[in-house]
């Protein structure tokens, strides 16, 4: 049965009408946490695509398209690096390795290139957290949406993310 509208296709699984259905696997997680009883349906652990999640912005202002894109990195490898919103001022005062102390601001040419204050990256993770703290807070299994990270992982547990070095 072909269905027009995300809606229908709720109704359909909810009434019985539909059996399956199939999407991006954040769709299928969405479908999912809107039906009666989300837990009676598996998304199953194929997948035909890549999906990690990032902020999208409109063409034009190269400026804003580096401070996101770097934001992201940011999140990515505080994750990384095991910074989180808990330890991110301690890890600031105690880190000597060069890519974290960038990182966190400790040393500003990063904050610098992209006209940011040092601490910007410090002050994101202290903010939101790191990108896994981000996502399970969002989508994690403690959610109604109960996604799996799969390609939404750090590239050292089997997903996509991977920040480029900080310099």
């Amino acid at each position: 049965m072909l269905f027009a509208e995300q809606e229908q296709v709720v109704q359909g699984l909810a009434s019985g009408r539909c059996d399956a259905t199939g999407f991006d696997a954040s769709g299928l997680a969405s479908t999912r946490s809107a039906l009666p009883n989300p837990n009676d349906w598996v998304i199953l652990e194929e997948r035909f695509s890549k999906e990690p999640y990032t902020p999208v912005i409109r063409r034009g202002d190269e400026n804003w398209h580096d401070i996101v894109r770097w934001y992201i990195h940011a999140l990515v490898q505080a994750e990384e690096s095991g910074i989180t919103m808990a330890n991110a001022e301690e890890q600031r005062r105690t880190r000597q390795d060069a890519n974290t102390r960038r990182l966190l601001g400790a040393v500003p040419e990063v904050g610098q290139a992209l006209r940011l204050d040092p601490a910007w990256a410090l002050n994101a993770v202290r903010a939101i957290g790191n990108y896994g703290e981000l996502y399970d807070r969002h989508f994690g299994p403690n959610t109604p949406i109960a996604m799996p990270r799969a390609q939404n992982n750090l590239w050292t547990n089997g997903g996509l993310l991977y920040a480029p070095p900080f310099r």
